[in-house]
């Protein structure tokens, strides 16, 4: 079984990466652009059976800062 977790930034919370990639995409001439958020995916190859409270833990507990950051699990 495979899943994909995508962990961002909460809203609210300061994005200096996502910032600079705004900032570099208009200083190569891309328009219309208001906001960038950047985040990370994780790509799981896990055990059949596990389930998706169990990579809910494993985002609590490793995968995401949750003070800062929130989460979405994709089961592919």
């Amino acid at each position: 079984m495979k899943a994909r977790v995508h962990v961002m930034l909460k809203e609210g919370v300061l994005d200096p990466q996502g910032a600079a990639v705004k900032y570099a995409l208009s200083a190569l001439g891309f328009s219309g652009i208001n906001n960038v958020r950047q985040g990370k995916v994780l790509e799981l190859d896990l055990a059949n059976g596990t389930t998706e409270a169990q990579i809910g833990e494993m985002c609590e507990k490793l995968l995401a800062n949750m003070v800062i950051e929130s989460y979405r699990i994709d089961l592919l």
